[in-house]
């Protein structure tokens, strides 16, 4: 898959319920190693697309549950133990 495929879908964190915005709208972190992602960071950004500061949330690739055509629904929480 092409990130082309993956941007302006929405990310929702379905143990929490929440949208947690729109993929192009975030940093990936790729293995330089493998070139495959490793996670996506989404910043916290304010009105007008200000960023607010350093606060950052990160989904590890690991952490997807599957990719619809409009929405990438993510569970965190599966890995946290």
């Amino acid at each position: 898959m092409r990130f082309r495929d993956l941007s302006g879908k929405e990310l929702i964190d379905i143990s929490e319920g929440e949208r947690l915005g729109v993929l192009g709208q975030t940093d990936l972190e790729i293995d330089p190693r493998t070139g495959k992602i490793k996670s996506i960071i989404i910043p916290d950004y304010k009105w007008f697309g200000v960023k607010k500061g350093e606060q950052t949330e990160r989904i590890n690739w690991n952490d997807i549950e599957t990719i619809g055509d409009d929405m990438i629904i993510v569970n965190p929480a599966k890995n946290k133990i």
